[in-house]
């Protein structure tokens, strides 16, 4: 019961006075009840740090032992003269061309093996971001006015929006397919999302081809990632047909995802580029809001209305060594957390029609604490394999006292709160990261990572930046965030940048980058125009 309410938070609303009645003149209240983004560090299951060890520790194995077989063989020679050396080495041994043939030879076969086997490192060349036409800019009075012009929504569904915008954390300058408010229309049919997918997947691959000077024929596989619209011919396949691109090009498109489907697709074009060898692959992550836009009164399924806003971006992968000195970025790590196996979890995020068969995303009230317990798996198993040993020893000890000694660590000394006994030890993943790109959701969401990470509000301005000028754009987010750190001049090299995305099934997913050399203000991005607005804008 009290672990219930410790996720619950209060407040105050509505107040007035009563009209009317044996009250009237009386002051009146209502209190709102919701569920807070559990302090997920507070609890860590300890199965996912040997996890992450297990990750860590299974590709450094080999640089373990190096250090032993220098020690040993450095001790032995160590105890020998020069003379003694040399007496060993040439005198006492004998040689003959075959010998040393055969040494050379098994010395080369050795080595070519481990260069092979190493999977090659995969690069980010570059990445282009869609900036919807300036037609599409919609406020958020203006939101309200077309959704109550459309005719599909009572007063009480619009107030219910009004107040979803204004703590949204989104601006006035978001973009909105105009379909979504044409009167007593469907917008969500195939030929609407054809039409506003291909305007966005197409102008973000343009503008990406144009910028690496790569031909579409020279890409030997392509992901595509778009949760709701599904058509058939598949949305790769619409893009493989524009751009007239090679026969034997590895297609594949993911639906169904979330907004954590843009690190899926990375992960899944890096797993095609090492294991056939294609070169270059593209990544497509895209959402049609038309077929997210639900005409109707539920109030879960009015939620994504007031959040979602078309974005799209395309992203150039390498895992050619000759492409090391154009690219950007190199691919460190990438973590994935699935919690379907739980049925909050599974239902937090869900497609289905309301009691008048009008079909919508319904967004449950648990998504919260859904969402904080796949956060704290995922960064539970990334932590061992991105922060510095000192950050490790101290998580791994508090984990371990709390697990091995839970009394003790439950019990405050004299004088101390028991919360601040049971707090373990909260690792700085500033030391782990330069920049942090944070799945933009909403305004509430950002704030509790920012509490529950420890980070500062500088950390999270990209992803409030993104929230503010182009709104959740799902899954093409965490690009426009790093879009938004390039406009700015900050990424610099050997910097490290963290994109964190969660979605519906429900996912966690992390990836980790590294800047292989400074990255200087494009001369193409969608920030150009109001850059240096920012962060100031966001205040106003």
């Amino acid at each position: 019961m009290a672990r219930e309410q410790a996720l619950l938070s209060t407040e105050i609303v509505n107040r007035g006075v009563e009209p009317s009645g044996p009250d009237a003149g009386s002051p009146t209240f209502s209190v709102r009840v919701r569920r807070r983004l559990p302090d997920f560090l507070q609890s860590v299951n300890l199965k996912y740090v040997r996890l992450g060890y297990h990750y860590l520790l299974s590709h450094g194995v080999y640089l373990a032992t190096i250090p032993v077989i220098v020690l040993v063989c450095g001790a032995e020679l160590g105890s020998l003269s020069r003379d003694e050396l040399w007496a060993k080495v040439w005198g006492e041994a004998t040689y003959d061309l075959a010998t040393v043939l055969a040494f050379l030879a098994v010395l080369a076969f050795t080595i070519s093996v481990y260069i092979m086997s190493r999977p090659r490192p995969v690069y980010l060349i570059d990445f282009a971001c869609y900036k919807p036409a300036d037609e599409l800019k919609v406020s958020k009075a203006e939101f309200i006015d077309l959704a109550r012009k459309s005719g599909k929504f009572d007063e009480e569904s619009l107030a219910f929006q009004s107040r979803l915008l204004a703590k949204s954390g989104i601006g006035d300058e978001s973009y909105m397919p105009r379909c979504v408010f044409e009167p007593n229309a469907n917008c969500a049919t195939m030929k609407e999302g054809r039409a506003e997918a291909s305007t966005a997947m197409f102008a973000a691959l343009d503008e990406l081809f144009d910028k690496c000077r790569v031909r579409p024929k020279d890409v030997g596989v392509l992901v595509v990632n778009c949760s709701l619209f599904n058509p058939t011919p598949s949305l790769s396949a619409m893009i493989v047909n524009h751009y007239k691109m090679r026969g034997n090009i590895l297609s594949y498109n993911l639906g169904g995802m979330g907004c954590s489907a843009g690190v899926i697709a990375v992960d899944l074009a890096r797993d095609m580029l090492q294991a056939s060898g294609a070169g270059l692959a593209v990544v497509v992550s895209t959402e049609a809001v038309s077929f997210t836009w639900y005409p109707g009164k539920r109030r879960s399924m009015l939620i994504p209305n007031a959040f979602f806003r078309a974005g799209c971006a395309a992203v150039l992968l390498s895992n050619r060594r000759r492409d090391f000195h154009r690219a950007k970025y190199q691919l460190e790590h990438v973590v994935r957390t699935h919690k379907g196996a739980d049925d909050r979890a599974f239902r937090s995020v869900y497609q289905e029609e309301d009691e008048q068969r009008i079909k919508g995303l319904s967004i449950s009230r648990d998504l919260l604490e859904v969402g904080g317990h796949a956060l704290k798996t995922n960064i539970t198993t990334l932590g061992p394999l991105v922060l510095p040993f000192s950050e490790q020893l101290l998580f791994f000890a508090g984990v371990l006292f709390r697990h091995l000694f839970p009394s003790k660590a439950s019990t405050p000394p004299p004088g101390e709160e028991a919360s601040a006994a049971a707090a373990p030890y909260i690792p700085d993943f500033k030391r782990a990261f330069e920049h942090f790109c944070m799945h933009a959701a909403s305004r509430d969401v950002l704030e509790h990572l920012r509490s529950n990470l420890g980070l500062r509000d500088a950390d999270l301005e990209a992803s409030r930046a993104a929230l503010h000028r182009f709104g959740n754009t799902s899954s093409s987010s965490i690009w426009y965030e790093l879009a938004y750190l390039e406009a700015k001049g900050r990424v610099r090299r050997g910097d490290r940048v963290w994109q964190l995305a969660f979605g519906s099934g429900f996912k966690c997913n992390s990836a980790v980058w590294r800047a292989v050399r400074r990255v200087r203000r494009p001369a193409r991005s969608p920030w150009l125009d109001c850059i240096d607005s920012y962060p100031a804008r966001m205040g106003a």
